[in-house]
């Protein structure tokens, strides 16, 4: 049985604002094992983003407690990596420059450079970016800086990556070679991945679990359907997999008929 990765236990969200305090997540259990792929999945409001900043420790929950690798989340640490919708790449550095200040911050008290050098390299590798590894964020597409960020996040050998819409601001063949490359890493390396999508297909195509979140104010999850795929999947082969379909009409009925329904 894989190890717990990441427990959420009892956790609520509350932020003061002028008109009271509004709970924007309430009675929130999660475990999360070691090599597990979670999906967050909701409308708009409904704390998805929320609790994927508590997991990442941006944010601290109002109540409750939430655990990665058996120790609390006090605060963000190197073990958790993020990647958000915006690349987040800083312009004046080259994609190496932006990868390296990672892989530096994280291993630079214990390996000398070539060893840090070689981390970067290997890194924009796997999401094959290395023949622009000395180009700046504005000479390459968004797509390939989205290479970069996931090249970074990888790069410092997190225990949990945290991916908010990643490819959210990509267009369709862009978001769909995308998440072929990040199939390909996550089989590579059997990371752990917790990520907010919107997307039902990129939600079922890349889990082994998806958390379905009521709509908010105090949301919480609402049913999680377990994604009964093998392992390793090709879009073309599940476009007419009859659990591929079934696994999407479960979603769309929960988000289009349960949620919808009761926000009516």
């Amino acid at each position: 049985m894989a190890l717990p990765m990441v427990k959420v236990e009892n956790v609520g969200m509350s932020f003061d604002t002028k008109q009271g305090a509004f709970v924007a997540l309430r009675d929130i259990d999660l475990t999360i094992s070691q090599g597990e792929v979670v999906t967050l999945i909701g409308h708009s409001g409904c704390g998805k983003s929320t609790l994927l900043n508590l997991i990442a420790g941006l944010t601290l929950p109002s109540s409750g407690l939430l655990l990665c690798d058996g120790r609390e989340i006090a605060g963000p640490g190197p073990e958790r990596a993020v990647v958000f919708q915006n690349h987040s790449l800083l312009p004046w550095l080259t994609c190496f420059e932006n990868v390296y200040l990672a892989v530096e911050r994280v291993f630079g008290q214990k390996e000398g450079k070539p060893k840090l050098k070689v981390r970067t390299r290997d890194a924009l590798a796997l999401v094959h970016m290395d023949h622009a590894m000395h180009k700046y964020p504005h000479e390459i597409s968004g797509g390939m800086k989205q290479r970069v960020g996931i090249a970074r996040a990888f790069a410092m050998e997190p225990k949990i990556l945290l991916m908010d819409e990643p490819f959210g601001a990509l267009d369709a063949l862009t978001r769909a070679s995308l998440q072929d490359e990040l199939m390909n890493v996550m089989e590579e390396t059997g990371a752990t991945v917790v990520m907010v999508t919107h997307d039902v297909d990129e939600a079922v195509l890349l889990s082994d679990r998806i958390v379905m979140m009521t709509n908010g104010p105090a949301a919480t999850i609402g049913e999680i359907l377990k994604v009964d795929l093998p392992w390793p999947r090709r879009r073309l082969d599940l476009a007419h997999d009859a659990k591929f379909v079934d696994h999407r009409a479960a979603l769309l009925e929960f988000l289009y008929q349960k949620q919808l329904r009761k926000a009516a």
